[in-house]
Formats: structure tokens, sequence, C-alpha cells
């Protein structure tokens, strides 16, 4: 949704400039605000007229472990006072973007049909990393339907090997 990220990408690039050598601090308490703001009782609260500004700062200050830094806290309650607290996931989304920009990595996200673990995770990255040409954040993500294989989505490039998409091509292939 372009709004979303039409009204993120601010804040996120000034999270960016004042968090330089905490980047990485910093993106792991996004992305729990991030988490907490994605529940829709939370939002509710949040846009409800009778509950003040810093009550709802309490209640979301209260869930994330350990306790926000004071530039996060100073980050919450701008937000807050903005009505920006639905759009905190896409914030955190753009805050990753930049700061993997910054590292020339990229997140990853692999599909597989079983657990990945250990060496065999560590060679995955070597042979996706190889492919891709740059560092890659992998995040590993069960889907049993792909049956066999793994399918992996770096950005907008798609690696699809599941059998699942084999069997799809044959398919297609056969009825052609």
């Amino acid at each position: 949704m372009a709004e979303l990220a039409t009204l993120a990408r601010p804040y996120a690039e000034a999270l960016f400039k004042a968090a330089q050598a905490n980047a990485a601090a910093t993106n792991e308490w996004l992305e729990q605000l991030a988490a907490i703001a994605g529940d829709e009782q939370l939002l509710q609260l949040a846009d409800n007229p009778k509950v003040t500004n810093e009550q709802v700062f309490d209640v979301i200050a209260g869930l994330v472990k350990p306790a926000l830094p004071e530039q996060g806290q100073n980050f919450l309650r701008t937000v807050i006072e903005n009505a920006r607290v639905s759009v905190l996931p896409e914030m955190a989304q753009q805050f990753r973007a930049l700061m993997n920009a910054q590292q020339g990595s990229s997140d990853a996200v692999v599909y597989s049909a079983y657990p990945i673990e250990g060496a065999a995770l560590a060679d995955l990255a070597g042979v996706l990393e190889k492919r891709f040409g740059r560092q890659l954040n992998l995040q590993i993500q069960l889907q049993p339907e792909l049956i066999g294989g793994v399918r992996v989505v770096v950005g907008d490039e798609v690696l699809d090997t599941s059998v699942k998409a084999r069997l799809e091509q044959m398919r297609v292939a056969l009825t052609a």
C-alpha cells in the first residue's frame, strides 16, 4: 500500500539517521513495536478517543522487553502523538531496508517443506548468496505443501526449486 509507505518513510529515515551507531539494537526494539502494533485490539485501543496518548504509550512500552531505551521512548511518543501506531510495521520494514542497503545485504525468506538447520542451513546460505550476489539474512518458514525443495524470495526475485513447482511445470507441459 503506497499510502502506508509514504507515511512511514520520514519516520524510518529519521530514526535511521539518529540510530547510525546502534542500528542493530534499534532494529530489535523497532521490530518488537511493529509486532505489537500489528495486534488489532491494540490498534482499537490507540484509536479510542477516550484513551490518552500516555495510556497507549504505557501499554505498548510495557510489552517491549527489555525496556525501551530513551530514543525508543521518544520515537514511540512521537508516533502515538501523530496517530501513526498502525504504520509501525511499515516503518520497521523501511528501517530494515535502509539498514540492509547500508550493509550491502538483503532479507530472504526461504519456504521449505521441512526444517533446515545447522550445516544444511549454512550450505544453503552460501549457495543462495552466490546465486543472488549479495549477503542474505535468511528467515526460514515451513510450507509442507511444497512437498520438497525450497522456494526463496529476495525482494521481488523468486527462486522456486520446490517439488510442487516442478509438478506444476510438468502439468502445464502435458496439457499444452
